[in-house]
């Protein structure tokens, strides 16, 4: 793997798991000395991250981590959910049923996992969930697409990790897109996922606005 793309998976890690929180400065020196890389393949990386929106270079001479705010984070949703709920509509359509079966199952038992506290495994299964809707729908222009919405989202959902209640709550909603995917159900599986969306982007809302009242002066 060439220099800049170890730099650019590296930071991108950092930015979507908040080890690097929005509005944190990039220091060339700083960064390249961490990653072990000279300053041309970081730049590089740097500028990949600002195309992808992960990063903001118009601030002044050094870089820092974008914020998430209502407006990005309403427009991501409004994106995703116009591309999630076709893609529910398209795996339904030519799913594997055993695959959503599966993962209806598991979905049935994460309470456990929050549970345990074990958030980790709840957002590996997540994943899992996204890999099985990416194979489902049979299009990996589609796939790529809403990958690259779920990144930029995947840093705001992070904010509310310590909500259990919605996590318990959104394993439920997860649940119930499964077994619609399992059943063929188009229908029932877009609409699922609208509902799901339109709950998580008003626990995110609730999330940044209680963390803009506190970085509020008073």
């Amino acid at each position: 793997m060439r220099a800049s793309d170890r730099a650019y998976e590296a930071l991108r890690g950092d930015i979507l798991a908040w080890r690097l929180r929005p509005g944190t400065p990039l220091s060339e020196i700083e960064l390249a000395e961490r990653l072990g890389v000279s300053r041309t393949p970081l730049r590089a990386a740097l500028a990949r991250l600002a195309v992808e929106g992960f990063v903001d270079t118009t601030r002044g001479r050094t870089a820092i981590v974008s914020d998430v705010s209502e407006h990005s984070v309403r427009g991501y949703f409004e994106l995703r959910e116009a591309l999630e709920t076709h893609a529910a509509k398209l795996a339904a359509r030519r799913r594997d049923g055993a695959v959503f079966a599966d993962l209806a199952e598991r979905f049935d038992r994460a309470t456990g996992l929050l549970d345990a506290g074990d958030i980790d495994s709840y957002y590996a299964l997540i994943a899992e969930f996204d890999q099985a809707l990416a194979v489902a729908i049979e299009n990996p222009a589609f796939a790529a697409s809403l990958d690259a919405v779920r990144a930029h989202l995947a840093r705001a959902r992070r904010m509310a990790a310590d909500n259990a209640e919605r996590l318990r709550r959104s394993a439920s909603e997860h649940r119930l897109i499964c077994e619609a995917i399992r059943d063929g159900d188009e229908a029932l599986a877009a609409s699922a996922v609208s509902a799901h969306l339109r709950h998580a982007l008003t626990t995110i809302l609730a999330t940044l606005a209680v963390r803009d009242r506190q970085e509020t002066p008073a």
